[in-house]
């Protein structure tokens, strides 16, 4: 928590817990110098994590395989694509007609075609469920490396919501599932959400004036005027060189890493979906229009947002938009044509600029990117136009993190209802991500990881063909 203000007189002092509150951001209740410290003494056991990062897009709200990556196009016409489709850089392969843009791009990611998420409800089951112990996918690496990176104070555990990027955005929708849970980890592991004014960001007030803050001499002479006038010297002297760490890393990254002003604009720019939100039908059309503004507002940003957390430390980033890829055509809920337009455009444009930008930078190898849902969408499409749930197939994109790219995996059946062969499944795609952000192997050695954990490790084969 750093208990300071911005408003607060240069003069006014700071007394003895406030000093020892600066760099504690919450996470686990531990200060920025306790995690220092111990995950100091973590590091001499053996290299667990490894020096990637994961940046998972979960596609609330269930996505069509049809319209995405399997159009189906030689199936009746109630069951393939009503965006029709577009060829790819991949010879036979296509996707539905919205992703023009990583058509263009097939040969730096690759698609499962025979991804299964088991059943047809809304909730968060590819990221949180019974194959996460309950909690967020990002809090089980983080019970595993920490809850935040000792190089950079960067938490290694982020999700981001639409607030983070755009304030006036809704607030997550917890009806269906709480991606921040930490379920059976414990509080602790939660996941640090930027934006959301809860937990540690109630925490994070600057009461003093920022220039003060990047005074070192300002903020070593307090230290030395504390331990003149306070009788605690010998204590805080022991915890002197991590305190003093901990300023610096505070000040030399982790507020930048937040903040995309630092960022070209040609850049922000390049990610914007914000034109791509068919405005003249904003007032028109389903009860949950403000979702797929929300979406269309925030998701570029977001994801250029994702890709600077992971530069400067973060493991694990998770990025959802709340409940868009529902294409019901009822009251609430577009129906898939028009759907697509709204979040499969947007989707196709930030996807892709996040790819191209990744590679820009030479980080191909270092970030995983995930993309799914929580289920897929019925083979045949309803007299209004929609596709309702659908548990027995769903989209999955993956790319970098050191994987084979321009890969399929995995055929459909001719409905594009089920495999058609080799399945895939929840726990082979947490065993996947896993085992790019840790060594498993020296993992499961670590004293004191709980037998649920050590349980899970066990489970799921990371995805053959990618590996």
């Amino acid at each position: 928590m750093l208990r300071f203000s911005a408003n607060s007189p240069a003069s006014s002092p700071m007394g003895r817990r406030d000093f020892l509150r600066v760099g504690a951001l919450g996470l686990g209740g531990l200060s920025l110098t306790d995690q220092l410290s111990l995950q100091a003494a973590l590091s001499k056991t053996g290299a667990v994590t490894r020096d990637k990062s994961v940046i998972f897009l979960f596609m609330h709200g269930g996505p069509s395989q049809f319209e995405t990556f399997d159009p189906k196009m030689d199936a009746p016409s109630e069951i393939r694509s009503v965006t029709g489709e577009i060829p790819t850089k991949l010879p036979g392969v296509t996707f539905g007609g919205t992703f023009t843009k990583l058509a263009r791009l097939a040969d730096k990611f690759s698609i499962v075609r025979s991804f299964v998420t088991g059943d047809s409800a809304h909730d968060l089951k590819s990221i949180v469920g019974k194959h996460t112990l309950n909690a967020n996918l990002g809090s089980i690496y983080s019970r595993i490396a920490g809850t935040m990176n000792q190089k950079t104070a960067m938490p290694t555990n982020i999700t981001l919501l639409p607030r983070a990027v755009s304030p006036a955005a809704g607030p997550q929708i917890l009806q269906f599932g709480d991606i921040t849970a930490a379920g059976e980890l414990g509080a602790g592991y939660r996941p640090f959400v930027p934006g959301s004014g809860e937990g540690a960001q109630a925490d994070m007030t600057l009461g003093l004036p920022i220039e003060r803050l990047e005074d070192r001499r300002f903020l070593l002479g307090t230290l030395d005027r504390w331990k003149r006038e306070m009788d605690y010297g010998a204590a805080l002297g022991g915890l002197s060189g991590l305190q003093e760490r901990a300023f610096d890393l505070l000040r030399g990254g982790v507020s930048d890493a937040f903040d995309l002003s630092k960022e070209d604009p040609r850049l922000v720019a390049r990610y914007d979906t914000a034109p791509l939100l068919p405005r003249a039908r904003i007032s028109t059309e389903w009860k949950n229009i403000e979702h797929y503004a929300d979406n269309a507002l925030s998701l570029g940003r977001l994801l250029l947002l994702a890709r600077r957390l992971c530069e400067r430390g973060a493991g694990f980033v998770t990025v959802t938009t709340s409940f868009v890829w529902d294409m019901h055509a009822d009251i609430n809920n577009a129906p898939v044509q028009t759907g697509m337009d709204y979040v499969g455009r947007p989707f196709d444009h930030a996807v892709s600029a996040l790819i191209e930008d990744i590679e820009s930078r030479g980080l191909r190898e270092k970030i995983l990117l995930v993309c799914c849902g929580e289920m897929g969408r019925t083979p045949r499409i309803s007299a209004k136009g929609g596709r309702d749930h659908w548990g027995g197939l769903a989209p999955l994109m993956l790319y970098g993190g050191g994987m084979q790219m321009g890969r399929v995996i995995g055929n459909s059946s001719r409905d594009g209802g089920e495999p058609a062969d080799n399945p895939v499944t929840i726990p082979d795609l947490v065993a996947t991500v896993l085992h790019t952000l840790v060594d498993v192997g020296q993992a499961r050695l670590i004293d004191g990881l709980p037998a649920n954990l050590l349980a899970l490790l066990n489970r799921g084969t990371p995805i053959r063909g990618l590996v």
